[in-house]
């Protein structure tokens, strides 16, 4: 079955954007027709340059949702460990109203044990922490339900909980989850995701996991849910433009130019507007429904611009 694939925006905001790039991102966004806007949940730096700050991400973007006016706008992903799932809800509801219901809630086990180190929050074993999220999905839903909802699990204990307001999206904003399609993830999917999401995938993996997808939902009795992927985008209008904004990644995230052209990270997107139009039109036909575009140099504007105008007018 083809589906229809829209384009997004995915920032890593730990790379030291500031607030006003967050306002002109947004902007450009709306101003080049990208229907959303997502960021990374991240408290540190991943990688050698700890100068580069984050702004923290529901508060990011609630100040986001006060200044524009179509823009979706979510996080991709925000770890359970790094807040109890009634703070996330309120955080998530509060989104919702500033926005006029324009949120997106992807939610993840966390995993960068550093940054639990340097700020002390509890990191567990990747077990415990999938245990917690699945804890906090059912919190979540729960929270957002018309009655007052109790829970009783070996992480977390609510009475009679009647949070008010409730979200403006009924039954809630969409909740997406993610990851490589595993037995339990998928079953977590099934049971609580409006959208499923993988990152980085080739082709094959694609298929791989949407199949599994796909099958976890059958077996449900449940309608295949959208599935998306999220994974860096490195165009260029033409070969020399396709170069320069080379040069400027590589030197953001410490590699060789030539290389991330001549022989890009599997499942990047890279290219000339055809050559990645031709990659994403063969994901489309995989069966993706959209691909969360992550946009490395966050202060290229004229590239939001590219991926809004001239390489999703090529695959619509």
């Amino acid at each position: 079955m083809q589906v229809d694939v829209n384009l997004c925006l995915m920032i890593e905001g730990q790379e030291g954007v500031t607030w006003s790039q967050w306002v002109e991102l947004a902007r450009a966004c709306e101003d080049n027709g990208v229907p959303a806007l997502f960021r990374s949940d991240h408290y540190l730096n991943l990688s050698d340059h700890p100068e580069r700050g984050s702004l923290e991400a529901w508060a990011t973007l609630c100040g986001l949702a006060a200044v524009t006016s179509r823009l979706r706008l979510g996080t991709m992903v925000s770890p359970t460990t790094f807040r109890h799932p009634s703070v996330l809800a309120k955080l998530a509801t509060t989104a919702d109203h500033v926005s006029g219901g324009r949120i997106d809630i992807g939610v993840g086990a966390g995993w960068h044990e550093r940054e639990h180190e340097a700020y002390g929050l509890a990191f567990g074993t990747q077990r415990e922490r999938t245990d917690i999220l699945e804890e906090q999905l059912a919190i979540l839903v729960g929270s957002w339900r018309d009655e007052p909802f109790s829970f009783v699990g070996e992480h977390y204990v609510l009475h009679d909980l009647d949070a008010q307001p409730k979200p403006i999206q009924r039954p809630h904003p969409p909740l997406i989850l993610g990851g490589n399609a595993g037995p339990r993830g998928a079953r977590l999917a099934v049971q609580y995701a409006d959208e499923y999401n993988t990152p980085e995938p080739t082709l094959d993996d694609v298929r791989v996991r949407r199949s599994r997808i796909d099958t976890a939902c059958e077996q449900a009795g449940r309608e295949p849910i959208p599935f998306s992927i999220m994974t860096p985008v490195l165009v260029g209008d033409g070969e020399r433009d396709l170069r320069a904004r080379a040069g400027r990644l590589g030197a953001m995230i410490d590699r060789d130019p030539g290389s991330l052209v001549r022989e890009p990270p599997a499942g990047w997107l890279v290219g000339s507007v055809p050559r990645v139009a031709e990659q994403l039109i063969a994901l489309r036909d995989a069966g993706v429904s959209r691909v969360l575009c992550a946009h490395l140099v966050h202060g290229d504007l004229e590239g939001v611009e590219l991926i809004g105008r001239q390489l999703a007018g090529q695959i619509a």
